[in-house]
């Protein structure tokens, strides 16, 4: 972790996302950019999928995260290749994907289709961080998360097994099996990303951690 640094130098996120250094000549683009506007319909899509979640429409639901997906990759790359990243897509951007994500989560542990101690344990993992980045702030000492392997590896675990039940829920493929690894590898790697982020957050509040 590191205290933060002032928006004219560098942009970022938390959940573990990469902060962005802005290249010389930086120019700042307009905040509501054709990659931002995608961004901020993938967020609107997130209720949508929870109702055809909760409606038993799990293929049109499937169909709408892989658009949802397809969206991400998209918008990533318009913002790189025409210069068009803004404070507020750094923000945005990964804010989308986890929205979605513990929509998802959320949906099928409500349906029985995740155990609920996988859902408690993924939605209570971004709270905690949540709350330790704003009692931070409320301290005088903010924080900015910086990307961890544990926590890049937590992200791809969560989105691989929500696509694996979607996809099994929706087609009836038969994936009970890979489910049941994806589910105890991403609940060990949630806890796992939460430990060390915690760890880092206390370095950072006692002044404990690297360069001080």
């Amino acid at each position: 972790m590191e205290p933060e640094i002032k928006p004219a130098e560098r942009t970022g996120t938390v959940f573990g996302i990469a902060d962005r250094e802005r290249p010389q000549g930086y120019v700042p683009s307009p905040a509501f950019n054709i990659p931002n506007m995608i961004t901020l319909a993938r967020v609107l899509s997130v209720p949508v999928v929870f109702w055809l979640l909760l409606s038993d429409r799990h293929q049109a639901a499937f169909f709408l995260f892989v658009v949802a997906g397809v969206s991400d990759a998209v918008d990533g790359w318009l913002a790189k290749r025409y210069s068009l990243q803004t404070e507020l897509g750094a923000y945005l951007d990964p804010l989308a994907d986890k929205l979605l994500v513990v929509c998802i989560f959320v949906a099928m542990g409500w349906l029985g289709e995740l155990p609920l101690w996988l859902v408690i344990a993924v939605v209570s993992r971004d709270l905690l961080i949540i709350t330790g980045v704003m009692l931070a702030w409320v301290l005088d000492h903010p924080v900015r998360i910086r990307p961890l392997v544990v926590s890049k590896a937590n992200t791809f675990a969560q989105l691989l097994l929500a696509s694996c039940v979607l996809a099994d829920t929706g087609f009836k493929l038969g994936l009970g099996g890979l489910r049941d690894v994806l589910v105890v590898i991403t609940g060990v790697l949630t806890l796992a990303s939460l430990w060390a982020y915690t760890v880092a957050w206390l370095r950072h509040m006692t002044g404990s951690e690297p360069g001080h």
